[in-house]
């Protein structure tokens, strides 16, 4: 009985032994899941997963309104085939130290219709300063615009020697571009050769004009001040010999006096220098009533300087700006009112009256370099657009007046002097004067003798 009780008595303590075991092992086996869950919590997994449950992500997707909050992207792809230019216009100008205005007018374009780099229309360059010597240079710029696919049109202004060969080069490649040159170098018959449209100054019209306007300002002497490489070209030649014609017709004692040419060994700073030397001593031959003109735009400013200070007279620049010369000659700041003709025009004024300059100095109201450039990129640009033909006259005209709200324009078609033929891709133009002091002369109103239009 005993052993039998001992032996069940094992049994049930084997048993009992084992249920332990078992039930020991369990948590050990299963402690190993719950570890890895509770440090997942901690490790980035479990931390984000808040943030990217399914649960919350529909919650914040409309709060968010990704999709719709995205203006910019939204806006951008919208923005840029509407402001992406169907056609590209390229305009070449000299550089600041050479026609600033002239690269002012690029500068107003850009502004109104985008740089190419940024999906607009106008795509500038600059020739080189010498570019009498870097003319190769001067042509593969030029003819360099073509290259561009959606190039439509090419603006030269000024349009120096190199720009008929340049255009040629174009036309090789292109025969679907508007090639138009602003105040073009060349001899009339070269240049029209291969541009679409020509502009010069009227300086048929402006020979008898502006000496004209020295004898009303007071004038009784006039020195015109250039050097053979610009009298080698036709207009300003014969500009010149109007001149004086014109002196020995209203009474007026005629001077020719030679200055270094920029685009030489001098450079600007030489040339300039030769000015600011030589006008006191034209002052001491001359007298104090005689007016000067100068061909050359890096001439103006130091002119403009010594008559400022030792007297004399000064009508107006061959190419006419407030811009042209006074501010370095004078000292103004113009920074704050920069592309404000009138304000730019009042400031200027005040500067001239301030050095004693007044109802002796003069100018164009808007700067002819600055509207040329510019009206010849909104005149191609409305050609391209299908508004108007090359050859409305009064269309291009309409495009000068955009830029000079209140001045008055005069011109003509050019007529060749050695034949009588009228080219209709050439035209003349120019803008009354205005003297500080005394305001506009009126000059586009008055009619110049025809015999001048003759004169060689």
């Amino acid at each position: 009985m005993n052993k039998q009780k001992l032996i069940v008595l094992v049994i049930v303590l084997l048993v009992a032994v084992g249920g332990w075991m078992m039930m020991g092992n369990k948590p050990q086996e299963q402690a190993p899941a719950p570890q890895p869950q509770a440090e997942q919590p901690a490790e980035p997994a479990p931390a984000e997963k808040p943030a990217e449950a399914p649960a919350e992500a529909p919650a914040e997707q409309p709060a968010e309104e990704k999709p719709a909050e995205a203006p910019a992207p939204a806006e951008k792809p919208a923005e840029a085939p509407a402001e992406k230019a169907a056609f590209h216009i390229g305009i070449c100008t000299g550089t600041v130290s050479q026609s600033e205005d002239d690269l002012r007018g690029a500068e107003r374009l850009i502004e109104e219709y985008g740089s190419v780099s940024d999906g607009g229309m106008i795509q500038h360059i600059t020739y080189p300063d010498n570019f009498m010597v870097e003319m190769e240079t001067t042509i593969a710029q030029i003819s360099g615009l073509a290259d561009d696919p959606l190039m439509k049109a090419i603006i030269v202004n000024q349009a120096i020697p190199g720009t008929t060969e340049a255009f040629r080069r174009v036309r090789e490649k292109r025969s679907d571009i508007l090639l138009f040159a602003g105040e073009a170098h060349e001899d009339p018959g070269v240049i029209e050769s291969a541009a679409d449209l020509v502009i010069n100054c009227d300086n048929i019209a402006r020979g008898y004009l502006i000496v004209d306007a020295a004898k009303k300002m007071g004038a009784k002497e006039f020195v015109h001040i250039s050097f053979p490489r610009h009298m080698s070209y036709e207009l300003l030649s014969r500009r010149r010999n109007i001149m004086e014609e014109a002196c020995n017709d209203l009474g007026i004692g005629f001077h020719f006096e030679t200055a270094p040419d920029p685009t030489s060994d001098v450079g600007v700073a030489g040339a300039q220098q030769f000015i600011l030397e030589k006008v006191p001593a034209w002052l001491e031959k001359y007298g104090k009533d005689t007016a000067f003109f100068c061909t050359n735009d890096a001439h103006t400013e130091p002119l403009l300087k010594r008559i400022a200070e030792e007297g004399g007279y000064f009508v107006e620049a061959d190419l006419p700006s407030p811009l042209m010369g006074y501010p370095g000659a004078l000292g103004i700041e113009l920074s704050d009112v920069k592309g404000d003709w009138p304000a730019i025009l009042k400031r200027v004024e005040e500067a001239v009256d301030a050095k004693g300059g007044a109802k002796r100095m003069g100018t164009w109201a808007y700067s002819y370099g600055y509207t040329t450039t510019a009206a010849l990129g909104e005149f191609a640009r409305r050609v391209l657009e299908g508004a108007v033909e090359v050859e409305n006259m009064e269309a291009l005209f309409e495009c000068y007046g955009k830029y000079t709200p209140g001045a008055k324009w005069n011109g003509s078609l050019y007529t060749d002097i050695a034949t009588g033929v009228v080219k209709n891709n050439h035209i003349l133009v120019y803008q009354d004067t205005y003297v500080f002091g005394l305001g506009y002369l009126g000059m586009t109103e008055v009619e110049v003798p025809e015999k001048y239009f003759s004169i060689k």
